[in-house]
Parts: structure tokens; C-alpha cells; sequence
């Protein structure tokens, strides 16, 4: 099997990071783990195949943040979003507050050619400014060829011809993150990783990306608890003061 070099140097990066995982939930829509301190990422692999069960479930606390990293390697995506999320809570997460990723590209994608992997907010906002918009998506649902939301495999054709592209954190889990960076640098793309599963470390900038722009975790407790009862969306009108919007950029 090809080696997941990016997912090598993300761990490698975290390594003496380490913690006990206090605790871990797997939402309807997100997952959480608190250990040094707290990471969520999306919850990939919903609803899970009967018998395919996550490895040692029921026993993920007594194992470290680096161990259940390791689960990031998964092809059962339950348990791959359950790594990333670990993977997440060993960052210090940094950056600046109070500034909104979408908005940079609002102001910035005037005739420009853009595409989105994965579905974002605003699509209309940008879609009247830009050049060119097209969304890319695995989840079959969302498709909509009219209104420019096309299949993810459509990658190789699309982003080689951006100006700009929008990637979201949760590609890491599903194992697509390292070839689309790989396409946005080809391309020479302005790419920001957008969205609460982004892995807000600096080793993704050595990938291609220019942009980070997830999330600082305040209060983990509350956040995993927010998780379990909610099956929707996590912002900032749902969460509160549960977490901080950061962007990083290199």
C-alpha cells in the first residue's frame, strides 16, 4: 500500500505531545477527543455498516492521544475520524482570532477561478464574484450539476485550472488531502484548509497550503458534550464560548 507520508509527518510533528485520552465521542456529524487538549474533527463513515465495529470501542479512553492518532490511517473512516480528531488535540493551536477565511475569499476572488473541495457556506456570495466556481463532493446528496457541485473525482480536472481553492480539514480522514495539496501546487492555487477538522499544524504549509483556518478548542468538556446531544453543525452560534476560530498563514 502507498505510504501516507502526510499523515507520517503530521504524527511526527505531535510526537511528546502525548496525553491520556480522557475522553472521546463519536456524534452523529462530529467527533471529539480531549486529551492535552481538545480536537473535533468530522465524523466520516455514518451510518456505519453492521459488524464494522471501531476497534477496542468502549476501551478508547485507557489508550494515549498518539495511539488513537494512529487510527487516522484507517480505511474504516469511524475510526479514521476518531484518529484526526486525536491527531487535533495534541496541537497548540495558533493563530489569529476574529478573522473569517470566507471573507478573504470574497475579497479576493474577483474574476478569479475557484474551487471548493468539499461544500462551504456562501457558495452564492462567491459564485457572483468569481470568474468560475465549482464545489467538488464525495457525499452523493449534495451533487448538483446545475449549481456547479459536481463529483470529487473531477479533482484532476478541476483545481490544475484554479486561481484559487478551498479544501476542507476533513480530507485528511478519507485519505484525499495529500493529492489535492499535491494538485494545488501544481497549479500554483492560492489553497486554504478550511473547517473544524483542520490539523492547524505548520507541516501543512511544507504540503502547498497557504491558508489554515480551523479552530481552537476553549472548553472541551462542554464542546464533547455538545457533540453527543447535537447532530448537526459545529459554529459559533451553537458552541459559544466552546471554541475560537483561528487562521494561520505561512
Amino acid at each position: 500500500m502507498k505510504e501516507m507520508k502526510l499523515l507520517d509527518d503530521l504524527i511526527s510533528a505531535v510526537q511528546g505531545k502525548d496525553a491520556v485520552a480522557e475522553d472521546v465521542r463519536v456524534g452523529a456529524s462530529w467527533t471529539g477527543v480531549k486529551g492535552r487538549y481538545g480536537g473535533v474533527c468530522k465524523t466520516y463513515g455514518i451510518p456505519v455498516p453492521h459488524g464494522n465495529y471501531t476497534k477496542d470501542l468502549g476501551k478508547l479512553n485507557e489508550k494515549s492521544t498518539l495511539e488513537l492518532a494512529e487510527y487516522a490511517r484507517s480505511w474504516n473512516f469511524v475510526e479514521a475520524s476518531i484518529g484526526v480528531a486525536a491527531l487535533n488535540s495534541m496541537v497548540k493551536v495558533k493563530g489569529k482570532t476574529g478573522v473569517n477565511a470566507i471573507d478573504i475569499v470574497l475579497e479576493t476572488c474577483e474574476n478569479k477561478k475557484v474551487t471548493m473541495v468539499g461544500k462551504f457556506p456562501r457558495i452564492p456570495e462567491i459564485k457572483a464574484r468569481a470568474k468560475e466556481l465549482w464545489v467538488l463532493e464525495m457525499n452523493p446528496c449534495l451533487l448538483n450539476v446545475k449549481k456547479g457541485i459536481i463529483n470529487a473525482a473531477a479533482a484532476e480536472y478541476m483545481i490544475p485550472d484554479s486561481d484559487i481553492v478551498i479544501v476542507t480539514g476533513s480530507t485528511l480522514i478519507n485519505k484525499t488531502m495529500e493529492r489535492v495539496l499535491e494538485l494545488c501546487r501544481m497549479a500554483n492555487a492560492y489553497t486554504i484548509v478550511m473547517g473544524p477538522s483542520t490539523t492547524m499544524s505548520d507541516v501543512l504549509f511544507d504540503y502547498g497550503a497557504d491558508m489554515l483556518a480551523g479552530v481552537e478548542i476553549a472548553r472541551p468538556d462542554a464542546l464533547l458534550n455538545t457533540i453527543s446531544q447535537s447532530g448537526g453543525m459545529i459554529n459559533s452560534r451553537v458552541c459559544g464560548d466552546e471554541l475560537v476560530f483561528r487562521v494561520m498563514e505561512v
